[in-house]
């Protein structure tokens, strides 16, 4: 006896379709190594506050403020040479060998006049040095600030520049205190090495050198940890930037290795020795922008900073009565009515037949 198979409602391949799916190869590797998923997420985490943006913000005001540092730093060899009498004659003498003739004299008049004047160069460098760094801390604050997604606020703009003054100032002191530390420890070292007869042993400045690495890291942890837990708006996690500095400080390391490197070939053509520190400069501090904000969302990305978003609360439910009107008879208005038609027309039937009888 044959049995007739029963059609199925849905093509094979729709089924197929419909079947649950694993998780990808990627999403697989996320969920062993949790330092991958640590790296997606704070690399969403900067995309999605726009650290490309404020890092060509941070960029632009860092290049503004090489020519008020340019005129202050003319200003202090001005004054160096105007207390030296022998060394501005030693530069003098040099610039005629060098360039004889009117150009010679032209410079030498320039040389002499930026002297003269170098009191009102670097009090006007001074202003634009300040103008600019706080345009440049703000800027950074505020890239900072998006990074650890913390709310903006409007405080006063006295109140904001004071702060952006203090800001400034306590990252030039780090800065300073961090090149301290590499400097001293680098000649002191050297120094001890000379006192015990070791300052010409390839083994013991081998070590030296391992040692100014070290005290390098640690200068760039210090200021990492500073930019990263005191320069946002609002206090962050202290923890979370003393692990993410680290990172920095190596990262940092690297970068400047990578930036000499590209410096050293670009500036080997003409068009390069020309551009190229300029270029470099420009990539140097763009590319450092983008690490500091992405170092700072691997903080803001940490386990112990995740929060829960806030989930919106719906609407109340408004329950609305539906009133349907109909223009024609319901069906069983229609099969009453056909009914009685019928009937009728069976009624006519018989009563005319009657009468034909």
């Amino acid at each position: 006896m044959a049995v007739d198979a029963k059609p199925t409602d849905r093509p094979a391949d729709e089924d197929a379709d419909d079947a649950p799916t694993g998780p990808t190869k990627f999403e697989q590797l996320r969920e062993r190594y949790p330092w991958l998923d640590h790296v997606v997420r704070a690399g969403a985490r900067y995309t999605d506050r726009h650290g490309d943006h404020y890092a060509a913000a941070i960029t632009y005001f860092s290049v503004l403020a090489l020519v008020p540092l340019l005129m202050i730093a003319f200003a202090a060899a001005g004054f160096v040479l105007r207390a030296q009498p022998e060394l501005l004659d030693q530069l003098r003498a040099g610039i005629t060998t060098a360039v004889p003739g009117g150009l010679g004299d032209t410079l030498n008049d320039i040389i002499q006049k930026s002297i003269d004047q170098a009191g009102a160069v670097g009090a006007l460098g001074l202003v634009g040095a300040l103008y600019s760094g706080i345009g440049w801390m703000s800027n950074l604050r505020e890239a900072l600030s998006e990074q650890w997604a913390q709310p903006p606020e409007t405080p006063n703009a006295i109140k904001k520049l004071l702060f952006d003054l203090l800001a400034l100032l306590g990252l030039g002191l780090a800065l300073v205190v961090s090149f301290a530390v590499t400097a001293v420890g680098t000649g002191l070292g050297r120094f001890l090495l000379d006192l015990v007869g070791l300052g010409d042993q390839g083994w013991a400045l081998f070590l030296l050198g391992v040692v100014g690495v070290l005290l390098g890291l640690a200068a760039n942890w210090l200021v990492f940890v500073w930019v990263i837990a005191r320069l946002p708006r609002a206090p962050v996690a202290t923890r979370s930037a003393l692990k993410a500095a680290l990172l920095g400080a190596v990262g940092f390391e690297i970068l400047k290795q990578v930036m000499t490197i590209y410096l050293r070939g670009i500036t080997s053509s003409p068009a390069g020795a020309a551009f190229g520190s300029i270029i470099g400069l420009l990539i140097f501090v763009f590319f450092t922008s983008r690490f500091i904000l992405f170092v700072t969302a691997w903080a803001a990305t940490s386990k112990e900073n995740e929060q829960e978003e806030p989930v919106d609360v719906p609407a109340p439910a408004v329950i609305r009565s539906e009133v349907v009107v109909r223009s024609g008879p319901t069906p069983a208005a229609a099969a009453g009515l056909v009914g009685v038609g019928v009937l009728t027309g069976l009624l006519g039937l018989r009563a005319l037949s009657g009468k034909r009888r």
